[in-house]
């Protein structure tokens, strides 16, 4: 590997050193002085291969359990100089998915299954919470607007990102119930299948057979009207659709739930293959990886909202309008990796190195985002995610494997 990328990766463990606080991994220090639920289980997946970060992912999910509603919320953050949580948008439901995951991620890399066993109900709270966001009973979740990290942007419904993760939180629910010994539960097998099996019934857009619906689907009406509307519009899509909701649908591409449905096995091989030609060709990692949406939404599109002009945030190529985010760009070179395609990864992962190198007062300020045309950083500096992800696409691409998911999620078709 070049000088660059070994560089980026010294840089990315010194970020880490600065963020595992007393009471778990911080988002950063500038701006987001919290314990995030989503923030520190993905910054983990580097933190757990950083000397001396082993730790901060078991402290985080302390932390965070210790603020779980009575009815199983997870908190969106707590803060680190208060130790409460700290309410800062209209609701997170990826908080409960991803503290699942975190509990899984935590077993796969200490093998310590007495933690488990300890935050087994805080598990089964944050998972009945979950089961109550299906309103109609059809398997999948349904969001509202800005209720997970995309928080400016009008997805709405059966989300792509929030019902890839509802998939992976079941699987890691199913393994992890083993582990425990708790036989006498949901199959949380059973569901996660079932939710792979809509997805790509509903979000992947082509024709569906009376029988590819199964003998009963709750939402099977409701989905049929909107379907009936969409695969006549759009005809074919090489990605899956960043929403379906009442008689509506979002047409374009939601990079990181993408990514997700091939980390997680939901999209099948040709899927899988079908999505990564597309974001070559679209040059999502142009200027730098990558730009979470293509194409981007501008006032008169349907999913424009007034409120993306907050704080001069979601304009066009901005935020979660197109901008750049380094950490799901680790997240683009972990499903290169995961699809074969090694070559390609190790480029994307020397051009992650590039975008974390830049800053706006000094180099190597590894920035929450960039600008989706220029590539010059316009959020806040020094963020875990962005410093975990770079080490976890370090790894992957080294290994040539997905150190996390590839032994329990390849090949789940």
């Amino acid at each position: 590997m070049t000088t660059l990328v070994e560089t980026a990766l010294e840089k990315a463990h010194a970020i880490l050193g600065s963020e595992c606080s007393p009471i778990g991994l911080m988002a950063s220090p500038e701006g987001y002085p919290h314990v995030w639920a989503r923030d520190s289980v993905i910054t983990s997946l580097g933190a757990i291969l950083s000397p001396g970060h082993e730790n901060c992912l078991r402290v985080s999910l302390a932390t965070l359990a210790g603020q779980q509603s009575e009815l199983g919320a997870i908190p969106n953050n707590v803060s680190v100089a208060t130790g409460r949580l700290d309410h800062t948008n209209a609701g997170s439901v990826d908080s409960n998915l991803w503290y699942i995951l975190g509990h899984y991620i935590q077993h796969r890399a200490s093998g310590d299954v007495e933690f488990l066993r300890e935050y087994w109900p805080s598990l089964e709270r944050a998972l009945l919470w979950l089961r109550y966001q299906d309103s109609n009973g059809c398997g999948l979740l349904e969001v509202h607007e800005a209720a997970d990290w995309a928080d400016l942007l009008a997805n709405r419904f059966n989300i792509l990102y929030d019902n890839a993760l509802w998939y992976a939180a079941l699987r890691a629910m199913a393994d992890m119930a083993q582990l425990v010994g708790a036989s006498n539960g949901p199959d949380f097998g059973a569901m996660a299948r079932d939710v792979r099996h809509k997805m790509r019934l509903v979000l992947w857009v082509g024709p569906e057979t009376e029988g590819e619906w199964g003998p009963s689907c709750p939402g099977h009406t409701e989905w049929t009207h909107t379907l009936s509307q969409v695969d006549p519009v759009l005809v074919k899509r090489p990605f899956f659709l960043p929403y379906v909701a009442f008689r509506d649908f979002g047409d374009y591409c939601d990079v990181f739930g993408n990514l997700l449905t091939i980390l997680f096995g939901i999209a099948n091989p040709a899927q899988e293959k079908r999505i990564l030609d597309y974001l070559h060709q679209v040059g999502i990692a142009e200027p730098y990886p990558v730009r979470v949406l293509h194409p981007v939404i501008h006032p008169g599109n349907k999913d424009w909202r007034e409120y993306y002009r907050n704080n001069n945030l979601n304009l066009p190529e901005q935020y979660h309008n197109g901008g750049v985010w380094p950490f799901v760009g680790g997240f683009y070179v972990a499903a290169l990796v995961k699809a074969g395609r090694r070559e390609q990864a190790a480029q994307v992962l020397e051009k992650l190195a590039e975008v974390n190198q830049q800053g706006v007062d000094a180099e190597w300020e590894f920035n929450e985002w960039c600008h989706g045309a220029t590539g010059r950083p316009m959020g806040y500096p020094h963020q875990a995610w962005s410093a975990g992800m770079y080490v976890f696409a370090h790894r992957c691409v080294q290994e040539s494997c997905v150190s996390i998911f590839d032994e329990t999620w390849r090949n789940q078709q």
